[in-house]
């Protein structure tokens, strides 16, 4: 099992080097939230994980979950939105 957390802040170039590595029966995640990202050249557009999401959207061994709900403190909350 291969997990990229914190995949918003790679570059599509990043991503296709990771994911063309994985191996036979190898189960990949990309975890991230395009909203945090920290990397001063990318964007929302540019990230990617919305590379990824794009490209493997048609495949049917690909799936895609958008969770719109946070399990984060009032403050992790507030920060995200103040900062």
């Amino acid at each position: 099992f291969l997990i990229l957390d914190e995949a918003q802040n790679l570059t599509p170039k990043q991503m296709k080097a990771l994911v063309t590595r994985a191996g036979p029966g190898t189960k990949l995640a990309c975890l991230g939230n395009v909203a945090q990202i920290d990397t001063p050249y990318l964007t929302e557009t540019t990230s990617g994980l919305t590379y990824v999401v794009n490209r493997f959207r048609a495949w049917p061994h690909a799936g895609h979950v958008t969770l719109v709900r946070g399990e984060r403190s009032r403050l992790a909350d507030f920060a995200s939105d103040a900062l």
